[in-house]
């Protein structure tokens, strides 16, 4: 017995393979399609072409602003005739005419030499005044009240040529500060119901006020279906407990002397000694001043 053969059978190795060797060289991988070759894109050179504004073919040039150039609206309402909001209104109707032909367009600059036809009527814009009056009694502000009550217009008459108006309502019976002007954005504005300005009364009753009333004024109360918010109310120092200080955000006079109708006390005399920041401060009792330049700011920016 051949001891190499015996080895090779115990040792378990694999039989040579009987299948031909190929020495064929292998096909080569078929090259993946590629797409387009991606081109860098430089990004602050793309962020300049993005905020480039697009010119229309037919756009005309900006147009340079002319010194004391105003919108058409706000010039309508220098004039007095009605508020800027309802100045875009006329003119979006066409019935306001710059230099004989209607404009419509919402914007329109005037200049200085314009002439500016409203409903038919050439309008002249008037600088804006603003006057404080310290009203007296058995003056009102109403039109319609007859002869026996004399308005307060009388009072302020010869402090301007401008038409001027009042700011709210005032009975004759009320007395206090009223501001009258031609700035009829400033009136609507005050007269809002959503306007936030604050006024301070003091108010005369026919008897003492109580402590637990005064608690439940201070805590706000409904008058006639309306909740009525009352920022202080408070007994006056020195003076008796019928004299009232009371400070709210209401424009509507009526709503003081609602307030303590409603607990049943009668009101002699409302007083109104503050509104919007101006006070009485060295104006008496039936006589007016102009209002400061920065006064006229801060009523603006309530």
């Amino acid at each position: 017995m051949n001891n190499k053969d015996g080895n090779n059978k115990r040792s378990g190795a694999r039989p040579t393979s009987s299948r031909p060797s190929s020495n064929k060289p292998k096909p080569a991988m078929q090259k993946r399609a590629q797409g387009p070759k991606k081109v860098k894109v430089n990004t602050k050179v793309a962020e300049a072409e993005a905020n480039k504004v697009e010119k229309k073919p037919n756009q005309a040039p900006k147009r340079p602003k002319v010194k004391d150039e105003i919108r058409l609206n706000k010039y309508i309402s220098n004039s007095g005739t009605c508020s800027r909001r309802d100045a875009d209104i006329y003119i979006q109707s066409g019935n306001v005419k710059v230099n004989g032909i209607p404009v419509t367009e919402m914007g329109y600059m005037v200049k200085p030499g314009d002439v500016v036809n409203f409903d038919g009527a050439v309008l002249t814009p008037e600088k804006k005044v603003y006057i404080l009056l310290n009203k007296p009694k058995n003056f009102t502000t109403a039109l319609d009240e007859g002869q026996e009550y004399r308005n307060v217009l009388e009072l302020v008459k010869g402090s301007t040529t401008a038409k001027i108006g009042a700011i709210g309502r005032m009975d004759k019976n009320t007395t206090g500060l009223l501001v009258f002007t031609n700035d009829t954005d400033m009136i609507r504005k005050f007269t809002l119901p959503s306007q936030k300005s604050t006024k301070i009364y003091q108010v005369s009753l026919d008897k003492n006020l109580k402590f637990e009333d005064l608690e439940k004024i201070n805590k706000g109360l409904v008058l006639d279906g309306h909740r009525v918010s009352v920022d202080e109310v408070s007994y006056i120092d020195g003076e008796s407990k019928s004299e009232i200080g009371i400070q709210l955000k209401s424009s509507n006079i009526k709503v003081v002397r609602a307030i303590f109708e409603h607990f049943e006390y009668n009101v002699l005399r409302v007083d109104r000694v503050a509104f919007a920041g101006l006070t009485k401060k060295n104006l008496p009792r039936g006589n007016w001043r102009m209002l400061t330049e920065q006064e006229v700011i801060n009523l603006k920016n309530v």
